[in-house]
């Protein structure tokens, strides 16, 4: 299937891309390479030298420019070549690579692949909650060896975490939870509720809710295209209403570096007011996080990349249980936004 282009799609944190020297990362098949200009201002181009081929990210950071390891010739953020040492210093027509859009907004970077001139800010989807003039943000990424959509569906079904984690996010009332599904435009809302459930104890913990408290917990999960999703958790006491609870979002994030691995970033915010309490807090429970995301949803999600090889996933003709009502509808809309995108570009 071929990749949604224009939409924005992370490609880093921000503290990925230092302010002296080169980042890089494959992105939709795509050697980016990542590096800060005078200004700290993020910049992205092929990681290609036109030339021969070389990666750029093998060269050297120059201020507003990188320069080739090979031959030296020089590239800045808009991707023309700046300078070439050779000769009378001519720069030839066709030395350019290309670059991309990037925005550095909410702890995080984001790219735009697609045409250049639909590439609108306004467009990156909310996670205020991430805002790093209001929030400590306790960041985390992992490496998928799966497609970014079996990712989403991993995170749009969560009836899976009675099985798949069960004594860390998981319970017994999961399955039987109250749940439902809305869309806005392209926005996916999964909703589920679960009643009277007893949680395992890394959660009562973490929600600051007395051990053994029977409670309604709710977990409700937003989705924009490509694969960016946002969790909102929280539990009280059986029969109190959400208004008596904390509701804690949980930013999941996901982009494909090829057709089968896709790069994932999740994160836990506290707002900075908490000084270094918050900071311990944010930071304990993303390890916490860390821990059945890297070593149960991992494993699997890889497991099942590998059985379905190739394949389209509804050319396998998968069944359809209740639960997987969000994730289908994610799929359908992305599908339809693909097909779209591919009939206006051929227009």
């Amino acid at each position: 299937m071929p990749f949604l282009k224009n939409i924005w799609y992370v490609a880093a944190w921000d503290n990925e891309v230092p302010n002296e020297g080169l980042f890089t990362r494959t992105l939709l098949n795509t050697p980016v390479l990542f590096f800060r200009d005078d200004s700290g201002k993020v910049q992205a181009i092929h990681d290609r030298c036109p030339h021969r081929f070389a990666p750029l990210s093998m060269g050297r950071h120059c201020g507003n420019a990188v320069q080739c390891a090979y031959h030296g010739l020089e590239f800045n953020g808009s991707g023309a070549c700046s300078k070439n040492p050779h000769g009378d210093g001519k720069i030839p027509r066709a030395a350019k690579v290309e670059a991309y859009p990037v925005v550095e907004k909410y702890s995080l970077i984001w790219i735009w692949m697609g045409d250049k001139e639909a590439a609108d800010e306004a467009l990156i989807p909310d996670y205020s909650c991430m805002d790093p003039e209001r929030f400590y943000v306790a960041k985390r990424y992992l490496h998928a060896k799966a497609n970014y959509v079996l990712e989403s569906d991993n995170i749009l079904d969560l009836s899976h975490i009675q099985f798949l984690h069960p004594s860390t996010l998981g319970s017994d009332h999961v399955s039987q939870a109250v749940t439902s599904i809305e869309q806005n435009e392209n926005t996916v809302w999964s909703f589920r509720q679960t009643v009277n459930e007893i949680m395992p104890d890394f959660l009562y913990q973490a929600m600051g809710i007395p051990h053994g408290t029977r409670v309604d917990r709710w977990i409700d999960v937003r989705w924009d295209a490509p694969a960016n999703m946002l969790l909102l958790a929280g539990a009280t006491p059986t029969g109190a209403p959400r208004s008596d609870g904390t509701e804690t979002p949980l930013p999941h994030l996901f982009s494909p570096e090829t057709d089968t691995t896709t790069h994932y970033w999740f994160a836990f915010p506290m707002p900075v007011e908490m000084g270094e309490q918050g900071v311990a807090i944010a930071e304990q429970q993303v390890s916490g996080l860390y821990v059945p995301f890297s070593t149960e949803d991992l494993p699997m999600l890889e497991a099942q990349q590998k059985m379905m090889g190739d394949n389209e996933f509804w050319d396998m003709k998968p069944i359809l249980l209740a639960s997987d009502a969000a994730a289908v509808r994610a799929r359908r809309v992305l599908d339809k936004m693909i097909v779209e995108e591919g009939e206006t570009i051929r227009s």
